[in-house]
């Protein structure tokens, strides 16, 4: 039985309506779309084969591109055997990369759905208002943090705190037991480091960035500015803050973590990471590479925006928790419940009842500044509370008095006692005789 698609079908009627006379060759060609040299070549072929000239040669053919049997089966078992949940793509590096299977991702998702291992996932329409990219690199740096089971119940549960660039996608992040201050700070430790200063960072209206304070009852009402321990530390770096007002304006390190619940769970697994270290380790030396190699674009600027670290910014003293406090007349301060003593030697003229700065550090140290000097403290040992001395009552030869009735009422009773008129005097004895 010969099978012919449409176009086929529609090519031999005005074929058999040349043959028979009805049209001319330039007609035909102008009607199908060809020139009058290919009718003619068609008008031999029918002659020669029939209706089936008219067919495509290389129809019933294997393609010379095809891959044999054994390499399908190959691939579709390992990926039953260990990429079962890995998508496509994800799926072609690591057959490339452990196994030697080299097959396009395409065809790979195309042997899963044959094969019954994947489903045709129907796209959601997303609607959201374009944003071009930053045109240097350093101009603006997105910071967030995700929350997620990265070891699939092999360890301890941890936050992954990434900065992407705005401009070319290049990440830096890193794996925290908490998302709390000190943690943030730490890997803008990190990142600051290894890359210098970005002009903004672009964040959420987290705690950890804003204080949210109530709005003023007047629009020209003035309020002090209330910085977080990271805002503090921006403006002390002189580096901007920008606040997203929705997920979505935030994207691409939304986009980032997205990725990285797929892939960077997967490739864990692989790597059998069980501690945040064995984590961190994989992350820096695996991840984070293979990403800024393959998932990055080239900065419309050449001009990198990052600024470098001057001898004004000590990063142990900037991203610090800290806190002002008032010495005392006996030069002495109270931090967190204890009395630090300032040195004598660091006496010097206005220190008492000035304001100094208490730097709680991420080792662990504390550092007092008095303007632009730090003075030495040492802890005070709290002083024993005297107890007050038990009161010694006096002996006496008194018996103690039994409990019970009060002491006029002794040997007293009721039914002998003589009665009320004979107790009285005598005057009114007599009386109380007459009037009876």
């Amino acid at each position: 039985m010969l099978v012919l698609s449409t176009k086929e079908r529609d090519r031999l009627k005005v074929l058999h309506e040349v043959k028979r006379g009805h049209l001319t060759q330039r007609a035909a060609g102008e009607q199908l779309g060809v020139t009058a040299r290919w009718i003619r070549k068609l008008l031999v072929r029918v002659k020669k084969e029939g209706d089936r000239g008219v067919a495509h040669g290389l129809r019933g053919r294997e393609s010379n591109r095809r891959l044999p049997e054994s390499l399908r089966s190959k691939a579709l078992k390992l990926v039953q055997a260990k990429y079962r949940d890995f998508g496509p793509t994800l799926a072609c590096e690591y057959l490339a990369k452990d196994h030697g299977v080299d097959v396009s991702k395409e065809t790979l998702r195309q042997w899963l759905m044959a094969a019954g291992l994947r489903r045709v996932k129907r796209r959601k329409e997303e609607v959201h208002v374009w944003r071009p990219r930053r045109s240097c690199r350093g101009e603006l740096v997105q910071w967030d943090t995700s929350e997620h089971d990265w070891l699939e119940g092999r360890g301890p549960k941890l936050y992954l705190v990434a900065m992407i660039d705005d401009a070319t996608s290049q990440a830096y992040a890193r794996f925290v037991p908490r998302d709390t201050t000190e943690e943030n700070l730490r890997v803008l430790w990190g990142y600051l480091k290894s890359g210098g200063r970005p002009v903004e960072f672009y964040t959420d209206k987290s705690s950890l960035f804003t204080v949210n304070a109530p709005r003023p009852e007047a629009a020209d009402e003035a309020l002090k500015e209330e910085l977080t321990q990271i805002g503090r530390a921006l403006k002390e770096l002189g580096i901007g803050w920008i606040a997203a007002h929705s997920p979505q304006a935030k994207g691409r390190v939304e986009r980032f973590f997205g990725t990285a619940q797929d892939r960077l769970v997967k490739g864990l697994r692989l790597a059998g990471a069980r501690t945040r270290e064995e984590a961190n380790t994989y992350l820096e030396e695996e991840y984070l590479s293979q990403w800024n190699r393959s998932f990055t674009v080239v900065a419309a600027g050449e001009a990198d925006a990052h600024r470098p670290l001057r001898a004004e910014h000590d990063l142990a003293a900037i991203l610090s928790h800290v806190e002002e406090r008032i010495v005392t007349h006996d030069y002495t301060i109270r931090y967190q419940g204890t009395i630090y003593q300032i040195g004598r030697v660091d006496i010097r003229t206005g220190l008492r009842g000035g304001r100094v700065r208490v730097e709680q550090r991420l080792d662990g140290s504390l550092a007092v500044r008095f303007r632009q000097h730090y003075v030495s403290v040492t802890e005070c040992q709290p002083r024993p509370k005297a107890t007050p001395p038990k009161c010694v009552k006096p002996k006496t030869s008194k018996k103690p008095r039994a409990k019970g009735a009060p002491g006029w009422m002794k040997d007293f009773d009721l039914q002998k006692s003589p009665p009320l008129w004979a107790i009285l005097t005598p005057e009114k004895a007599d009386v109380g005789r007459e009037t009876g």
